[in-house]
């Protein structure tokens, strides 16, 4: 049972890297062809011994070349995001703009002394200014943060984390706003708040993507472990007792918790212990810094007292703590504030930008947001809701068959279900959209970049290795435990190909159902799903 638990936590940490129109909209029908006889030799490998494939191909025209289990219906994972990130950059459109603004609600005094409340009202921005580079681009990175505690590791992106709350700090001091005698709350009644997976409740509001990232090196043998963490704010400390253990000693590093209850009190600290083997290789890396994460498990409490922070930097002094519970009950009637009681804004990203940080990385909480914020353009402000008016949505404006697909979030969690037919014809319906090209640029490529740059087993065939950067597709993962160890449940690919001969291509390639009992078995799924991609692209 030890060993089984163990290779879960291993496969576990492999699949958190991977892991509008009328609708008369639809694609024609033709007969498709054969299955190619070395995509077939692939399926026939004994690693899939009684696994379901499916394979749907179809070109610019719509015209079907492979359909293959094309009806049955598939787990997907976070291809799933292809429906979530794609509807909502089309509702908004690619240049729309999360922006955060800052009200005052009452009045601001000779001296500078603001007699009321500051308010910063949650817009559902995801990065809050944390990722953006000095071009305006966002900054990702190849291991990212979001899964450090699954994979094991991460590399952090450059820009300041707080950098947008830093920004409304000099606005609001720009504003003449010297003192503040009443409260700072964040108003976080944008959309109700939902459960990501049972870490915590999300909310419209965000700081680093909801981690404080802990940076970890080792120094000499027996002595304390290097430890620095960001951000750094009162809202949560880390006490580290990690010492540096001699080389070849057992590496017992624990986070204590991952997920601090009490952010919003004075005091709150997380620890980090054990022992760091001082020849410790950090997995992805093999090299240090080593970046583990706790979670942010209330963003608003949290968010105020970084915002308080920036605003006392600022040189505006408060009249209330800076670590607290935020005062909800404070708050005007929801949508009342006036224009003129704006005293700081902060511009979001481009919604494109988003897009591409959501699927280029599959990140599960931005995908799951863009779902509800999408609901919101909808007249519904929660999870629930956003997923019950969305089938309709999907099958009216992007012929997505009814009845052919089952989600249970915006981000592919669980047993998130679709046909190659539902996904093959909401990647058509997208590519018809003046969006097309931001949308297939967000997507992972293969070979190049997100959860395709690792998979390159088909460069070292001379006729497939072309495919490199030439197929732009979303990958999606489920696997569960068993008595019997893992059962990938659902291994997918859905996306685009620049192929060969010219031709333009829109595929799903999905297998379902068959156990792994090694983590070089599920390494191996997707090369070899990666190497039927370049097949497709050799062949067409």
């Amino acid at each position: 049972m030890t060993h089984l638990r163990s290779f879960l936590v291993l496969v576990c940490t492999f699949l958190a890297l991977l892991s509008i129109c009328a609708a008369a909209d639809q694609p024609p029908s033709s007969q498709a062809s054969q299955l190619p006889k070395d995509i077939q030799a692939i399926f026939n490998k004994p690693l899939y011994k009684g696994a379901t494939w499916g394979l749907r191909v179809i070109d610019a025209d719509g015209k079907v070349l492979i359909d293959y289990n094309s009806q049955q219906p598939f787990f997907i994972g976070s291809v799933r995001k292809v429906f979530s990130v794609g509807a909502l950059l089309n509702q908004v459109g690619p240049a729309h703009t999360y922006d955060t603004p800052v009200y005052r609600t009452g009045t601001v005094d000779g001296a500078g002394v603001l007699h009321g409340n500051l308010v910063l009202v949650a817009s559902g921005d995801l990065t809050m200014g944390g990722r953006t580079n000095p071009d305006g681009t966002i900054a990702i990175s190849g291991y990212d943060h979001n899964e450090a505690d699954s994979l094991g590791n991460a590399v952090l992106t450059e820009p300041d984390p707080l950098a947008g709350y830093a920004e409304l700090a000099r606005q609001v001091a720009a504003a003449g706003i010297k003192k503040v005698d009443g409260d700072v709350i964040i108003d976080d009644r944008l959309f109700q708040a939902f459960d990501f997976r049972g870490q915590f409740d999300v909310k419209p509001i965000f700081v680093n993507d909801d981690v404080v990232d802990v940076t970890i090196n080792p120094t000499a043998p027996r002595s304390a472990a290097s430890v620095s963490w960001r951000p750094r704010s009162a809202a949560l400390g880390v006490d580290s007792t990690l010492v540096t253990s001699p080389a070849h000693s057992q590496y017992s590093l624990q986070m204590k918790p991952q997920l601090p209850q009490c952010i919003g009190t004075a005091g709150c600290t997380a620890a980090i212990t054990g022992d760091l083997p001082a020849d410790f290789a950090p997995p992805l890396t093999n090299k240090f810094p080593l970046v583990q994460t706790f979670r942010i498990v209330n963003p608003t409490n949290y968010a105020r007292t970084v915002f308080m922070e920036k605003l006392h930097a600022a040189g505006i002094a408060m009249g209330s703590n800076a670590v607290g519970q935020n005062a909800a009950s404070k708050l005007p009637a929801k949508g009342s504030y006036q224009p003129n009681a704006m005293v700081a804004q902060l511009k979001g990203m481009p919604y494109a930008q988003d897009a591409k940080f959501i699927l280029k990385v599959s990140y599960n909480i931005g995908a799951d947001t863009s779902l509800v914020l999408w609901g919101l353009t909808q007249h519904v402000d929660n999870m629930k809701a956003a997923l019950a008016v969305e089938p309709k949505n999907l099958t009216a404006n992007y012929g997505v068959p009814a009845g052919q697909f089952t989600f249970v979030d915006g981000s592919g969690g669980g047993p998130t279900t679709a046909t190659n037919v539902a996904v093959t014809q909401m990647l058509w319906a997208l590519e018809r959209r003046p969006t097309s090209a931001i949308f297939r640029d967000a997507l992972p490529v293969l070979g190049v970049d997100g959860s395709l740059g690792f998979v390159k087993d088909f460069e070292s065939d001379p006729t497939l290795a072309g495919a490199k950067g030439q197929v732009h597709a979303k990958t999606g993962t489920y696997a569960q435990g068993s008595a019997k160890g893992i059962i990938i449940k659902g291994q997918a690919f859905g996306g685009y190909i620049e192929t060969k001969s010219g031709k333009h291509l829109i595929y799903q390639l999905v297998v379902n159902d068959f156990p792994i009992s090694q983590l070089d078995q599920l390494l191996q799924v997707f090369q070899d799903e990666g190497t039927i991609s370049a097949m497709l692209w050799r062949d067409n």
